[in-house]
């Protein structure tokens, strides 16, 4: 009996190559070649399926209720063309999907194998340090994370202010083998320049005043761990000498005298300054600037990944609502058309803050609309013109509240009130189905169900989720 873990492939009528062969090796594999897809065996570890046409089969979309928490790869081939918004929207409704190409290398649990049984960064991991990487742009940032993630080398982060250089480097050290040891953010510009030396190289009492005891400073902190410098560039010449010797020497050594000390650390630096302009002006140094230039990563600003951007409001909506406490909410589909227009000069900082200030804001509704955001377009000059180029947003109010209907009148020949009520009752979660783009769970929330009874109610009232009203086009 093998012991290798369980893959299940729906190829919906795609050519496999012949590459389940070479997969073999990792896993069990069986194969689904049908064009109409059968649920994946409740045993499997992995449901792949290849995806070839713009939407999933509606037979797909209407078992996904049933899959639960099996991890889906969804594979596309090697030639397949870029990826559209609409094209990743209607894929990611049937459950908790991946994705990836389809190629030699069998699938992995994570987004990286590591040695000695240590587990990998998973892409649910990955989605809570706030990594979508669905776009071409972040699909390269994160293979070169990766690749760094398997050495000691210097990585060096760079792009505008609220990329998330910090959130990829806490993910590089997710990903090493490290990650059980400590990770020792230090924000350079943030410390007086009179200090930043003794806070990352620590001192021995009696070094200068105040100095009432042996300090070990950041770098021996992050001792078989990762120290992540932020903002270097405005890191003063004399602290840039001694960083110098750390990175060639491994070793720090403490102001106010006493031995070298050997320290074990991998050094990611981040900066949203051009460091050669620094070098060519003097403000920085030149040998230094090649000893961090190891494993350049240029991180795109959000305008740059604009099919980010549902997801990462969607991920920002579910996490911000836990934090504060508040009852999970939704997005109207009407919401992505405007953020997606945006310019974002603040990134992805500035896309979190503003789905913050819309859930605080909201109060008890359970839906944010577009008005919600209405005022991301204040300081934008062209605000008007974004307006006026998307898509009419329905009149939520008229959809969203039962309450507003007209009533009902009892006809003198009497009426089948189980019919009423189960129409009315259709409409409800056909609607709810349509506000949370198919999420059963988020549409289950909305009416006060559980989910087990909604997938019930799915069932009693004969719902084909192809009868759902489509969210509004972008």
């Amino acid at each position: 009996m093998s012991n290798l873990p369980r893959l299940h492939w729906s190829t919906l009528g795609e050519s496999t190559r012949g590459i389940e062969h070479r997969w073999s090796s990792q896993w069990e594999i069986t194969i689904d070649r049908n064009m109409a897809p059968a649920l994946s065996p409740k045993d499997a570890d992995l449901w792949v399926i290849s995806v070839g046409g713009q939407e999933p089969p509606h037979a797909l979309v209407r078992m996904s209720g049933e899959v639960a928490a099996l991890p889906i790869l969804l594979l596309r081939q090697p030639d397949a063309g870029p990826i559209s918004i609409e094209f990743l929207s209607a894929w990611s409704a049937i459950g908790s999907v991946r994705w990836g190409v389809l190629n030699e290398d069998p699938p992995l649990p994570g987004l990286r194998p590591l040695a000695q049984g240590r587990p990998p960064l998973t892409a649910t991991q990955a989605l809570g340090l706030g990594l979508v990487g669905i776009g071409q742009a972040m699909q390269e940032v994160l293979a070169k994370a990766r690749a760094a993630a398997a050495t000691r080398a210097t990585v060096l982060l760079t792009g505008e202010s609220g990329t998330g250089k910090e959130v990829v480097a806490k993910a590089i050290h997710r990903m090493s083998l490290d990650a059980d040891g400590p990770f020792v953010a230090v924000h350079c510009g943030a410390i007086p320049e009179n200090l930043i030396e003794s806070e990352l190289f620590g001192y021995t009492k009696g070094a200068f005043t105040d100095a009432r005891k042996d300090t070990p400073g950041k770098f021996r902190e992050a001792h078989e761990g990762t120290i992540f410098l932020d903002e270097v560039a405005t890191m003063p010449l004399a602290a840039q000498v001694r960083l110098l010797r750390v990175l060639q020497e491994r070793e720090v050594q403490p102001l106010g005298g006493g031995s070298p000390i050997k320290v074990d650390v991998r050094v990611v630096v981040a900066t949203n300054q051009d460091l050669w302009k620094k070098v060519k002006d003097g403000s920085f140094r030149e040998d230094l600037f090649y000893r961090l230039d190891v494993v350049p990563i240029p991180l795109p600003p959000l305008r740059e990944r604009r099919e980010e951007i549902p997801f990462l409001a969607q991920h920002f909506l579910n996490r911000k609502a836990k934090e504060h406490g508040l009852y999970p909410k939704a997005l109207h589909p009407s919401v992505d058309p405007l953020l997606c227009a945006l310019p974002w000069p603040g990134n992805v900082r500035q896309l979190e803050n503003a789905i913050e200030r819309a859930i605080v804001l909201s109060a008890s509704r359970p839906i944010l609309t577009r008005e919600d955001f209405i005022f991301l377009l204040d300081r934008v000059p062209e605000g008007e013109t974004i307006v006026s180029s998307l898509p009419p947003a329905p009149l939520f109010a008229e959809t969203a509240h039962p309450s507003d209907w007209p009533p009902l009148d009892l006809p003198p020949d009497g009426l089948d009130l189980n019919q009423v009520v189960s129409e009315i009752e259709k409409k409800l979660m056909l609607q709810s189905l349509s506000l949370t783009r198919g999420n059963k769970k988020r549409a289950a929330e909305l009416l006060s169900l559980k989910r087990t009874t909604f997938l019930e109610k799915i069932k009693r009232l004969e719902i084909d989720i192809q009868d759902e009203e489509p969210p509004d086009s972008e």
